[in-house]
């Protein structure tokens, strides 16, 4: 009794198996991208002592109608060869070459591709003569190499194909999209019948999709469409995403009319802006090589704006590092201040250079002395400094009751007398006068008369923290504000 249930189990199990197994065969016959290895299996397993055409040249080959079940086609070169017909194409081993899209297969046996979608589809080389792309999407394909002969290409969008050494003989293109396409002189455009055609994929902002010829009541005449498109054939188009930069133009210009001497600047035809994007118009030689010349400038232009931006990135450290230099010194300006009018409080103060590492930090710390570190600490040097400065300034003018060389004396003066002021207080406020003195002989240097400014508020605040009847407190209550006003500081 249980080898019985037991044999009935099994039977079971088997049969079940059987129909999944059928059902995933069927699922891939059908083109199921799941299962498409179940199918590469059966078909490489069937193929297997059959017809093989792997590395053959079939250029040109014809197969109409043929029965093509099993065959191996792989890295054959199928330029131009017809499928027209043909039976069990789907059954095929096609490695790399076109017939690997299943899209593309269809197209090449029944002809009919209206309204149908084949984006970004490889039809490199394909045989479409006489083929109904009427209304199809096109755009981005590679044609390059194949034959559409008599192909009606109607209202077809073209948008960005890549058709050189295309042969469009006695095709229909009229109402087609020809944005962006890529042609050359190896494209053949004899006999093409066409009345009108669009080179935008999709209205401006004015709902103009840039109809040729621009009359909407005129079309081209017989051999009109072959003739313009053979003046822009020897035009190259150069894309310039985003918007175009002036230095990285320049250079990648330049580099072209280097390498091709009858390119200049005068072979600009036309400047076109498309969205964020730019469209450079250049007139090259008949027998100029097209993909040559935008490689060259493409190489040019993007080096230089890769230049272009690091420079950008570099101006902006360097602002940033002048940013925090000039915020560290303010502060330590203020950490001199307040510690110098404490008498029992001694200062080091330690000014680190800026360097890259981290730490650009200044240590204020208490003992016995006085010590600055990078300043002046010999008060007759920076007095010596003071006086050759004020040396350069120029004498009193006839509109100025003091003239400004005549109140920094003055106050320099002040401040060496000042008994209230240890040595190398007047060190510190002899520096701050020394800015000044520099502003007045440069008052068109705004970052001067910045300094200026932050000076001669160091310089009150020294002054408000010592005896009112001090001279330099008398002093810089009557200088300052003069001095500030023949500075323009106020």
């Amino acid at each position: 009794m249980a080898l019985t249930g037991a044999v009935f189990g099994a039977v079971g199990l088997a049969i079940a198996l059987t129909l999944f197994a059928c059902y995933l065969a069927y699922r891939a016959m059908k083109g199921d991208p799941r299962d498409a290895w179940i199918k590469n299996f059966a078909v490489a397993f069937a193929a297997t002592g059959g017809t093989t055409f792997k590395n053959a040249n079939l250029t040109d080959a014809n197969f109409t109608k043929a029965i093509l079940k099993s065959t191996d086609f792989r890295d054959a070169t199928l330029t131009r060869t017809c499928f027209k017909n043909t039976e069990k194409l789907d059954r095929i081993r096609p490695g790399k070459t076109i017939l690997r899209q299943p899209r593309v297969r269809e197209l090449l046996i029944t002809g009919d591709g209206y309204k149908k979608n084949y984006q970004d589809n490889d039809l490199r080389g394909a045989n479409l003569d006489g083929a109904n792309l009427n209304q199809a999407n096109l755009k981005q394909c590679d044609l390059s190499e194949a034959s559409l002969r008599a192909t009606n290409l109607e209202w077809a969008n073209l948008t960005e194909v890549s058709a050189l050494q295309t042969n469009f003989t006695r095709c229909n293109l009229t109402g087609a999209c020809l944005e962006a396409w890529n042609i050359d002189k190896t494209t053949i455009l004899d006999n093409v019948d066409c009345q009108y055609v669009f080179l935008l994929e999709k209205p401006d902002k004015n709902g103009n999709r840039d109809r040729h010829p621009h009359d909407p009541d005129k079309v081209f005449q017989p051999g009109d469409f072959e003739q313009l498109y053979s003046k822009i054939m020897e035009t190259v188009q150069l894309l310039l995403r985003n918007g175009v930069n002036s230095e990285a133009f320049k250079s990648g210009f330049q580099k072209i009319m280097a390498e091709n001497p009858e390119i200049t600047y005068d072979s600009i035809q036309g400047i076109e802006k498309k969205g964020k994007d730019v469209v450079v118009t250049v007139e090259v030689p008949k027998d100029a090589d097209k993909g040559k010349i935008e490689h060259q400038f493409n190489e040019a232009y993007e080096m230089k704006l890769e230049a272009v931006k690091q420079t950008a990135l570099l101006e902006a450290a360097k602002e940033h590092k002048q940013e925090i230099k000039e915020l560290t010194k303010d502060i330590t300006e203020i950490a001199k201040l307040a510690l110098s009018n404490q008498p029992n409080v001694n200062t080091i103060i330690e000014n680190k250079p800026m360097t890259n590492s981290p730490d650009n930090s200044q240590n204020i710390t208490s003992g016995r002395d006085v010590i600055l570190t990078n300043s002046n600490a010999n008060l007759r040097e920076i007095s010596g400094n003071i006086n050759n400065l004020i040396q350069q300034l120029p004498d009193q003018n006839n509109d100025e009751k003091t003239s400004i060389k005549e109140l920094i004396s003055q106050l320099q003066k002040a401040i060496e007398s000042e008994d209230n002021l240890k040595d190398v207080q007047k060190v510190e406020a002899l520096e701050e006068v020394e800015i000044l003195t520099k502003a007045a002989n440069k008052p068109e240097d705004s970052k001067l008369k910045k300094e200026a400014k932050r000076s001669s508020n160091v310089l009150a605040g020294i002054a408000k923290n010592l005896p009112h009847a001090t001279k330099l407190v008398e002093g810089c209550n009557e200088l300052l504000p003069a001095i500030a006003q023949l500075l323009g500081l106020s």
